[in-house]
């Protein structure tokens, strides 16, 4: 099997020519059915269609992961229920049902702005996975605010509420015209949190490479899969720094730094 590599076409067709139990971590973010356009997808299928879809490529998911790997699904509220059954019958164990909330959502006209992301993470041994707690814990509201002595000195573990800015068609980090580019931050939240340096780390649907990105930086190896010839030399490109996806800083107030302390201090007391 080679590794590091962009693959180009079908991903269930190309996921059976991989061997079993040879990943670490899967990270998909597929078509989510909702008539989103894309250049060689029609993303609008019927109900049972996408649902068999879904179950086929999960599967293939599970044979390629081996017994101690991790799977993350990004998925829409339309077919977030039907994904986590899915995975559920596959022989998944569920760990959580994060919600990514971002800043920018998507304006609607006749129901409320849709503003999050579901991502369901499981494992596929109960209690056997990697989970690098000491590489993704946070400041808590004990540290900042109560300067409690209780608080464990390297921080928290983040909350199953995530909250990055979506890709916009004005930031630096966008490539191209992909209506679903992921962040860098949060793909580097998942890498880091359940995976090691030199793990395998698969992405059937590879949209503009954050995916294979982001391994690459940690040093962790990669398999992507894109059936769009345009995003598949994207990707190669971005890869080889020929397109370079420069992520966004926010920068706050100190003012308003304050108020945001307060509101912490506040919700921990709800």
């Amino acid at each position: 099997m080679e590794v590091n590599k962009v693959y180009l076409g079908n991903c269930i067709e190309i996921m059976k020519t991989l061997p079993d139990k040879s990943v670490d971590l899967v990270f998909a973010d597929p078509p989510f059915n909702i008539g989103i356009k894309y250049d060689v997808y029609d993303d609008n299928l019927p109900y049972d269609e996408y649902y068999k879809w879904s179950e086929r490529w999960i599967r293939e998911c599970y044979r390629l992961l081996k017994d101690t790997g991790t799977i993350y699904i990004a998925i829409s509220d339309e077919f977030a229920a039907e994904i986590n059954t899915i995975l559920k019958r596959t022989g998944f164990y569920f760990r959580n049902w994060i919600i990514w909330y971002y800043a920018f959502g998507q304006n609607q006209r006749k129901k409320f702005n849709r503003a999050h992301t579901h991502i369901l993470y499981f494992t596929k041994d109960r209690k056997r996975f990697t989970f690098n707690a000491q590489n993704i814990r946070i400041p808590s509201a004990r540290q900042l605010v109560y300067n409690d002595k209780r608080a464990n000195p390297l921080g928290k573990i983040p909350d199953d509420v995530w909250q990055f800015s979506r890709v916009c068609g004005t930031f630096k980090e966008r490539i191209g015209k992909h209506p679903c580019q992921m962040p860098e931050d949060l793909l580097d939240l998942i890498i880091k949190t359940s995976s090691n340096e030199q793990d395998l780390i698969l992405d059937p649907f590879g949209g503009t490479g954050t995916t294979a990105t982001v391994a690459k930086k940690l040093k962790r190896n990669f398999i992507t899969i894109e059936i769009s010839n345009d995003y598949y030399d994207a990707i190669l490109k971005r890869l080889e720094g020929k397109i370079n996806g420069i992520k966004r800083k926010i920068e706050i107030e100190p003012e308003k730094q304050k108020t945001l302390i307060e509101i912490v201090g506040q919700s921990q007391n709800i």
